[in-house]
């Protein structure tokens, strides 16, 4: 047996540096500082490595792989967009494999993308439903095909969104119109500086003219609302609140209870994604449903599209859907 041929790694591994920076080098898809680039170059020349292969190893069209990038796995959202991918990639003979990012951090980030560039892969999917989502996104070379998946538009990448800044804006106009003077806000951790729900709800109160409160902000913890929602309750200008999704809605109705008060008597409550728990909660929880599957395969589709060459679409939108339940109502006159 002959020997080995040098790969992407054993660049990555003689230069000092990660295989991202390796691939960035390659593919010119992002800037790389000259003194890295220099180690690569040098690296490459002494394994006398050959890029081209690498490049084509990288978009091979035989490959019937995919893999997702996320910054989870256990939470409602993420794993139905993973399933919904799955889903449809299995119907396409399309394996799946699964790359947690834990953080933005950058080595971090490198780990996980340096796990996809030593696979050989017809695409990838990222989701952008975090920082470490952004994070990923952004280190994912040109040369391979790639669809984000998230609730705000990201440019320059086939993309499928479930336009949250709509619903979250068509929610806080229902709470309005039920008579409340304005909608306090529970935030779930963003992706970048605001998020799409965040974005729907002050849009409703501005057109409205109500007043803008401070946003309040959760943690991913649904225990974390239930400190809020001790808060919201001491405060007799709270009637209505609409929470970044429906486990800290929960908890901010925990809070609500613990401190004497009623949902939707004195306070309405509403979430955002429709868990599986919202309808069994008491009171079923007023919240916006989320196709997350419907997600996973319509960015799957996409890809499959730049995969195959079959298609020129960049973009797949759908709007949620407002879900009315009990947990809101007209204002308490005693409150307000």
């Amino acid at each position: 047996m002959g020997p080995r041929n040098p790969t992407i790694s054993d660049v990555a591994e003689r230069a000092g540096v990660s295989v991202p920076t390796v691939s960035r080098v390659l593919t010119g898809a992002a800037r790389v500082s000259p003194q890295k680039r220099e180690l690569v170059e040098a690296a490459i020349a002494e394994l006398n490595f050959r890029p081209s292969s690498a490049a084509r190893a990288l978009v091979s069209r035989k490959s019937r792989t995919i893999a997702v990038i996320a910054g989870n796995t256990s939470r409602y959202g993420y794993a139905e967009t993973i399933r919904g991918v799955e889903i449809a990639a299995r119907a396409e003979g399309y394996t799946v494999m699964i790359i947690v990012v834990e953080s933005a951090d950058e080595d971090e980030v490198d780990r996980a993308v340096s796990v996809v560039l030593t696979q050989t892969l017809a695409g990838v999917v990222v989701l952008k439903f975090d920082p470490p989502g952004v994070a990923a996104l952004k280190q994912i070379p040109a040369a391979l095909p790639v669809v984000a998946l998230s609730g705000t538009r990201e440019t320059g990448v086939r993309q499928a969104v479930l336009d949250e800044a709509a619903a979250a804006e068509e929610l806080t106009d229902y709470l309005l119109g039920l008579g409340h003077r304005t909608v306090h806000h529970v935030r779930v951790p963003p992706s970048r500086r605001v998020d799409g729900r965040t974005t729907g709800w002050k849009r409703a109160l501005t057109t409205a003219g109500a007043p803008v409160p401070p946003v309040h902000d959760a943690t991913w913890d649904p225990k974390s609302g239930i400190a809020i929602g001790r808060d919201l309750a001491a405060d007799p200008s709270v009637t209505a609140v609409f929470c970044g999704n429906d486990e800290i809605a929960m908890g901010v109705m925990r809070g609500i209870s613990e401190a004497g008060l009623r949902v939707p008597q004195d306070i309405s409550v509403a979430g955002f994604d429709d868990h599986p728990l919202a309808e069994l909660w008491s009171p079923p929880l007023t919240t916006v449903e989320q196709d997350f599957s419907g997600l996973g395969g319509r960015g799957f589709q996409l890809l499959l599209e730049g995969v195959d060459g079959t298609g020129d679409r960049r973009y797949s939108s759908e709007r949620p859907r407002l879900i009315l339940r009990d947990s809101t109502a007209p204002p308490s006159p005693v409150r307000g």
